[in-house]
């Protein structure tokens, strides 16, 4: 019997304001077989600290924030704001 553990990305969305969001499976797996699987959802805004985010996310971020896009993100949030 051997046992064994997998982490992986399986899943990445952009939403129109930037956001990316991720998922990630963890499967355990017993002779070939899976007999368990969890899923780890996670959301980054733009310019959010990358550190400790997997690299296939990382490279999804640096091409999707833009100053452009990051510069859109704060004015959203400034009038978010304003309004409360």
């Amino acid at each position: 019997m051997s046992l064994t553990k997998t982490t992986v990305v399986d899943q990445i969305t952009v939403t129109e304001n930037g956001i990316v969001l991720y998922r990630e499976a963890t499967r355990i797996m017993e002779d070939g077989n899976e007999i368990s699987k969890q899923y780890h959802r996670s959301s980054l805004t733009p310019a959010q600290d990358l550190t400790g985010v997997p690299t296939n996310v990382v490279a999804i971020c640096n091409t999707v924030w833009t100053a452009e896009v990051i510069a859109a993100y704060q004015a959203q949030l400034a009038a978010q704001a304003a309004r409360t």
